[in-house]
């Protein structure tokens, strides 16, 4: 049996000082690193007595290549090489280490050939059905436990109040406070029926911002009652529901700490989450080569250091362990040390020193549970109801605007109404005037306007103005704003593009189900 399936006794009262402050970092691992970066980072976990891990998929994906300059390979056995890894650095540690995961939509996030839950947004459009939701974080729960994941850094808990936000978005359940707890209570729920560890994030509340704080800090100019009113309502009613971690956000809130980000505040760690809100769990920081603290803090270990003395509990994506275990144990106390370690002590216990639930993979289980998510969720936002039907009964136009993703749900309209698939200018310049356009968009962020060229989407612009246009959506709603839509207009949020949802959207245009979606946010332009 491996570390990570045992029941183990963990040597708590052999541990040095320093091998404790070891025990508090947690550096990033790479799926697809080469050997020599493998090596060392076995030589880091064996040598400073490191703590916990978290994966992500390689050095050209988001969590290290912030402007998307490097190119992400495809790796067709991720999962293979992450079981392979997993074992290998369990193996090199003294201690079991705690492995982390963000899997906010199953492991899917970071690892190929991997189940794919809905994004957060699409679950904040279902209405009562919070089963659904609680079944969602049992399997990724799962599937975590499977892999020898032990802790999944989720839910966002952010209020998602601004259209504007390029990082949050549809990591949201929504914009409203008691939906968004509700929904990640859920969540926390049926991860803990798989005994993974959880975290809510990004304390206090990364939804009203425009900054993305990969690139740059995000500035959130709020008063602490009206942080409490909304932002901070998820985090207080999550840490009164308990909680395993809070995730602590790089935001600079200026009216509760005007010189020191969240990250290194403790103001906003000791006083607020800890003293304040009462709680006494792990408090993790958000990655630490993120460039809105990173870049603050040139020195090798300063960031660690600061992090850690503001109140923090685990480091994570350390990217300077041996200068920050240094810093620390230069400036910190032994009861401060001891404080934090006998955190994650606890943690580790819950998870090797107890018998865990027996998992079944749900890899099996996945694609039924979408298609009931997908049945539940789909949203009509309907400008003019009579022009829907006229589309319907006509002789439509099926455009499709794919951005190379498999459009079966336009192939189903063409086999079952005769409406061959045309491109958006060949519609454009037909006399018809009734379309139905379904639209995938390239990408789910809203940067450079979801992916769409300038051309597509001024085509798009035109359709909208001069035909009758019924609009399928198979992805972020936020797209709808920049489509320059009428208060007239109809569109039909499908909100994923996963081939259940497809076909769900093909019953929904064929009446044979009806839409019992709510759009969880606010959108700037349509208001049907």
């Amino acid at each position: 049996m491996t570390k990570t399936q045992q029941a183990y006794t963990l040597p708590k009262n052999t541990l040095t000082l320093k091998q404790k402050v070891g025990q508090l970092f947690m550096p990033a691992v790479f799926i697809n690193d080469t050997e020599d970066e493998v090596r060392k980072m076995e030589k880091l976990i064996k040598e400073h007595h490191i703590g916990s891990i978290c994966f992500f998929h390689s050095r050209a994906s988001a969590a290290t290549n912030f402007e998307g300059k490097k190119k992400v390979t495809h790796n067709e056995k991720s999962y293979d090489r992450l079981l392979e890894l997993i074992a290998r650095y369990q193996k090199a540690a003294s201690v079991p280490l705690l492995v982390a995961i963000d899997a906010e939509w199953g492991l899917a996030m970071r690892i190929e050939n991997t189940p794919q839950y809905p994004y957060a947004i699409t679950l904040g459009a279902l209405t009562d059905n919070n089963d659904l939701i609680y079944k969602v974080g049992e399997a990724i729960g799962n599937d975590c436990r499977q892999a020898g994941i032990q802790w999944n850094l989720a839910p966002v808990v952010d209020i998602n109040n601004n259209p504007e936000n390029p990082v949050i978005g549809y990591r949201s359940f929504g914009d409203d406070r008691n939906s968004v707890f509700h929904k990640a209570e859920a969540f926390l729920k049926g991860m803990a029926k798989s005994g993974t560890l959880n975290s809510i994030k990004h304390f206090p509340g990364h939804g009203d911002t425009a900054t993305d704080s990969h690139l740059g800090l995000p500035v959130i100019d709020k008063s602490l009652e009206e942080l409490m009113e909304n932002e901070l309502y998820p985090f207080k009613k999550g840490i009164e529901s308990g909680v395993d971690s809070v995730m602590v956000g790089h935001l600079l809130l200026p009216q509760l700490d005007a010189e020191n980000p969240s990250t290194t505040s403790s103001k906003i760690i000791s006083d607020l989450l800890r003293k304040q809100l009462g709680f006494d769990g792990v408090v993790i920081s958000d990655a630490l080569n993120m460039h809105a603290v990173s870049k603050k803090f040139p020195q090798k270990g300063a960031l660690e250091k600061a992090a850690f003395n503001a109140g923090m509990d685990v480091l994570c994506f350390s990217e300077n362990v041996a200068e920050g275990i240094d810093g620390i144990l230069a400036s910190a106390s032994e009861e401060r040390i001891q404080e934090s370690f006998e955190r994650v002590w606890n943690l580790k216990h819950k998870v090797f020193s107890e018998k865990a639930p027996s998992n079944d993979s749900s890899f099996d289980i996945n694609s039924k549970l979408n298609r009931k998510i997908a049945a539940q969720s789909i949203t009509e936002l309907y400008g003019n109801e009579s022009t829907v039907e006229e589309i319907k009964s006509s002789n439509f136009l099926n455009v499709s605007v794919n951005s190379g993703k498999e459009n079966s749900f336009s192939e189903q309209i063409s086999s079952n109404f005769g409406s061959k698939e045309v491109d958006l200018d060949t519609a454009l310049n037909s006399n018809d005037q009734n379309v139905l356009l379904s639209i995938f968009p390239p990408a789910v962020k809203p940067k450079n306007q979801f992916g769409f060229d300038e051309s597509t989407l001024t085509t798009i612009h035109k359709l909208v103005e001069k035909k009758n246009t019924l609009i399928y959506l198979f992805g972020n709603p936020y797209v709808l704003d920049i489509l320059k839509l009428k208060p007239s207009s109809n569109a039909v949020l499908v909100y994923q593009d996963f081939l259940e949802f497809q076909e769900v959207a093909f019953e929904h245009f064929c009446d044979k189900i009806e839409a019992k979606g709510k759009l969880p946010i606010q959108l700037k332009t349509f208001q049907p």
